[in-house]
């Protein structure tokens, strides 16, 4: 997992509530489970017409302005729905490192951490003039710096916001469960080797 320290990116507004899961990621795209991939898929029946290949001219995400975006920004709730993984792999492979929100649902929230992304809860009147400012400049850029848990508006206006310090510990590290698995792999090898010597039998020869 790429570690997330500092970001300063384009940002782009998603104006919608209680964005489920399907929406970021529909059920027909669930059959892989590769972490790559689907970022073409993300937001398909919003991002594309009928056809599923012609972009949609009045999705928001597919204005010019917003191309290579890295945070999105987007109203309370986002996230609800299954728990399926598929919907932060999505939004990862399409490029986003920090989502933005005034809520998140739990499942989707913890799966952000899981892989890589930053979901950052803001107050409603912070997001609402995040929408209003980006809207109103191209190329708005916002900083996230987990390190000192601020956001960093252009006009110079910081704000802060919380994070578990294990969460944050894991992000700063590039740790997913995998890995934190792996940090303890010499103690990991040190037990089986004393098991296989307590019960042999559990083990077989070519093992």
């Amino acid at each position: 997992m790429e570690p997330f320290v500092t970001l300063t990116a384009l940002a782009a507004p998603l104006d919608r509530a209680n964005v489920d899961t399907d929406a970021i990621i529909p059920k027909q795209f669930l059959k892989t489970i590769k972490r790559t991939g689907l970022g073409v898929s993300l937001f398909y029946d919003w991002r594309y017409l009928p056809d599923g290949k012609t972009p949609n001219p009045d999705f928001i995400l597919n204005e010019s302005r917003y191309q290579g975006a890295q945070i999105l920004v987007s109203r309370q709730n986002f996230g609800s729905g299954s728990s399926r993984e598929h919907a932060p792999w999505a939004l990862l492979d399409y490029g986003f490192r920090a989502i933005l929100a005034p809520s998140f649902a739990d499942i989707f929230y913890n799966n952000c951490f899981k892989n890589g992304i930053l979901p950052i809860r803001l107050e409603e009147q912070q997001t609402d003039r995040l929408f209003r400012e980006i809207a109103e400049n191209p190329g708005y850029q916002v900083t996230v710096d987990l390190p000192s848990q601020s956001i960093a508006l252009p006009d110079g206006t910081n704000w802060t916001f919380e994070i578990d310090p294990f969460r944050k510990k894991c992000l700063l590290e590039g740790l997913d469960d995998i890995g934190l698995t792996l940090a303890h792999k010499e103690e990991i090898l040190r037990y089986e080797a004393r098991r296989r010597k307590e019960a042999p039998w559990l083990f077989p020869q070519n093992a």
